[in-house]
Parts: structure tokens; C-alpha cells; sequence
């Protein structure tokens, strides 16, 4: 096996499950889906290897992994928080939560807080727009979410953790 700048035994673990793939062509989603159960994220030496073992392109993994939203090249925190940036949830203060997220996690936007807990991003429309504005944290809907709300929804999974 290849030398790669990830744990090797998340490694042969990937390597594992594609070597188990009797029909390779057409297996690529699949296969980011393991990686990414396996790593957390997919980094790019895990990509080039899926590249070699799938005997694909490495611009054909990159291209698939940053086309679906649900690839991430970056690690994520344990709980990864989703904010809506739809009209209905941006008219009802969305922007403002997000910020308060922000300030309450010490953490930017697509980043994950120092203490590994947290990731936070945003979406475009949850299609819940009667519920604006919307949080999910770990597939979990908050609906009509206040700023003073917040930090009452970190907590309840800062204290599931400790």
C-alpha cells in the first residue's frame, strides 16, 4: 500500500471495503460515502487513493466530491449545526442567529470550533419555511428560533458530551 498522509488503519479499513466491491465501475459515491463514515471528512490523500484503487481520475473523485453538498474536504465537528439562509428564514432573522452561533462557538462559517464539538454552516432552504427561522443540529429541526435561543440549543448538546 501507497504511503498517505492519514491513518493508516482508517486506511486499510477503506481499502478493505473497496477490495470487497466486486464491480467497481460506477462505485464511486458509494465509496465517498464509506471514506467519509471512515475519516469524517474526505482529505486529499484519501481521495487520491480511492482514485487508484477505482482506477479513476483524481479530478473525476475531486469533481464528485465537490459537486454533492454532502461531501465535506474538511473535518467536521462531533455536531454539525445547519443554519437556513432561505428568504422565509433570512426575512425572520436567520442572519442573526447564524451570527450569535458564531460568537457563542468562537468559530467562522464552514469551520469547526477548537474543541472539535462544533461545525456550522448554513443552507440555502430546508423547506420548512413555516417554521423560519430554522436551525438543524445533527439532522434535529429547531424551529422558530430566536437569537436569545441559542445558547439554550448549544448547551443541550455541550451537556450530552460531558
Amino acid at each position: 500500500m501507497a504511503k498517505y498522509d492519514v491513518d493508516e488503519v482508517k486506511l486499510r479499513q477503506l481499502e478493505e471495503y473497496i477490495d470487497s466491491i466486486t464491480e467497481k465501475e460506477g462505485a464511486l459515491i458509494g465509496v465517498l460515502y464509506k471514506a467519509q463514515e471512515i475519516f469524517g471528512f474526505l482529505p486529499k490523500d484519501v481521495q487520491l487513493f480511492i482514485a487508484r484503487k477505482l482506477n479513476v481520475t483524481a479530478a473525476k473523485v475531486f469533481g464528485v466530491t465537490t459537486f454533492y453538498s454532502y461531501f465535506t474536504m474538511q473535518p467536521r465537528g462531533k455536531h454539525v449545526i445547519n443554519v437556513c439562509l432561505g428568504t422565509a428564514c433570512f426575512v425572520k432573522g436567520a442572519d442573526k442567529i447564524l451570527e450569535e452561533i458564531k460568537k457563542e462557538l468562537d468559530i467562522k462559517e464552514g469551520n469547526m470550533s477548537s474543541d472539535g464539538m462544533f461545525t456550522v454552516d448554513t443552507l440555502r432552504c430546508v423547506g420548512a419555511c413555516g417554521l423560519a427561522p430554522v436551525v438543524i443540529v445533527d439532522g434535529k429541526v429547531f424551529g422558530r428560533v430566536k437569537v436569545e435561543d441559542v445558547k439554550g440549543i448549544l448547551d443541550e448538546y455541550k451537556e450530552a458530551t460531558e
